[in-house]
């Protein structure tokens, strides 16, 4: 990274902890010794932040891996102290606005901001390691074929295996996932966050997942960041077939369905022989089949899907925001930021995702595994 960039980042993060402790420390009703504590959390925070960020740099384990434990337990705690500390600098002005300001009033949104975020991040943590639910969607595709009528699709997307993510959580997906025998599996990309060498003992239990059509794979973008070659190259070892901006013909009864996965959006920038491309999916494909589904793992895929002609088009990507305010940022990038959309004639459905990525938190956006069934239009 640049050094520029770094002295950047750095200077913002140091501000932003002392904006925290220069509105909350001073009007806590506690003695010297505590808000002597609230000081050297806010120095180990801004400590520990960016080292949750860059642990998996360090090769040494355990260490490597509780390095990046604290650091991304740490890295979620700030963020909900920083949302409550600007929250109620808001609730104070129109509160003297109001004419109802107080010392009280001071002192007790004081004491609620580092409450109320220790709480947040106990809930998020929760629902982030929890087994993710199973969301049953159906899709209502124009002129499908009685054989395709209640073909079902198990849909996982943005597992994050890496440095808080192991073995023992994928176990509990593929064994949800295998529980809904599916007619086939999709796995839709940011499986991944660390090197094969790393975490292929993690990623073993995707050998285990089970289907009547088999388990498809394409890349997300945290793929292209941890060596996208290596990984198409052990997910295939593994017994998926990787699909990259190449389609599949599944005969179901007497009716066919197209199944087609692109690169990820923007693979272009790590390898141009990987530039995304849903027309490039279809080619050699016969004009006709029974339903024509893509998978892609970033929703923005829609526009050039929707072009190629798809009926579906399965994507993740924007973990549904993973925790507020997130999701009030994802639109300014994805067409979509979770569940069933229509564009045109094309359906996106975009998973919230089945594990997490950073800070291990999820707040009204849960993880799931998605049931997908297709139904035939009204």
């Amino acid at each position: 990274m640049p050094p520029r960039i770094v002295i950047v980042a750095s200077t913002l993060l140091a501000v932003l902890h002392a904006y925290i402790g220069w509105r909350i420390l001073p009007n806590l009703p506690a003695p010297p010794s505590v808000r002597l504590l609230g000081v050297l959390w806010l120095v180990a925070s801004f400590v520990l932040v960016p080292t949750g960020l860059l642990a998996r740099t360090i090769k040494r384990q355990p260490l490597s891996d509780r390095l990046a434990w604290a650091g991304l337990l740490a890295m979620g705690l700030f963020s909900s102290m920083l949302l409550l500390t600007v929250v109620r600098d808001a609730v104070l002005l129109l509160a003297t606005l109001a004419g109802l300001s107080g010392s009280g009033w001071s002192h007790a949104s004081a004491v609620a901001v580092p409450v109320l975020a220790v709480l947040a991040t106990l809930i998020g943590l929760i629902n982030a390691r929890r087994v993710a639910r199973v969301v049953d969607v159906e899709i209502p595709i124009a002129g499908l074929p009685e054989e395709l009528c209640g073909f079902t699709i198990a849909q996982i997307s943005d597992i994050h295996v890496g440095p808080t993510i192991k073995r023992g959580y994928l176990d509990a997906i593929v064994n949800a996932v295998n529980a809904l025998d599916a007619d086939l599996i999709a796995v839709t990309g940011d499986l991944v966050d660390g090197s094969v060498r790393q975490l292929a003992p993690h990623t073993a239990p995707l050998a285990r997942l089970s289907a009547r059509h088999g388990t498809y794979f394409v890349t997300g973008n945290h793929e292209y960041y941890s060596n996208a070659h290596d990984w198409i190259a052990e997910v295939r070892r593994l017994g998926l077939t990787v699909l990259l901006n190449e389609h599949v013909l599944l005969t179901h009864g007497n009716a066919t369905l197209l199944l087609a996965g692109v690169t990820d959006y923007a693979a272009h920038h790590f390898d141009e022989s990987h530039r995304s491309d849903p027309h490039k999916a279809l080619l050699g494909a016969p004009d006709r089949a029974g339903a024509k589904v893509l998978l892609a793992h970033q929703p923005r895929s829609a526009e050039a899907a929707a072009d190629a002609g798809f009926d579906l088009q399965l994507s993740g990507h924007t973990h549904g925001g993973q925790f507020f305010p997130w999701n009030l940022l994802v639109p300014l990038q994805q067409p979509f930021t979770s569940g069933l959309n229509r564009l045109r004639s094309l359906w996106v459905y975009t998973s919230r995702g089945t594990g997490y990525w950073g800070p291990p938190k999820r707040l009204w956006a849960p993880s799931e595994i998605t049931h997908l069934r297709l139904i035939k239009a009204a």
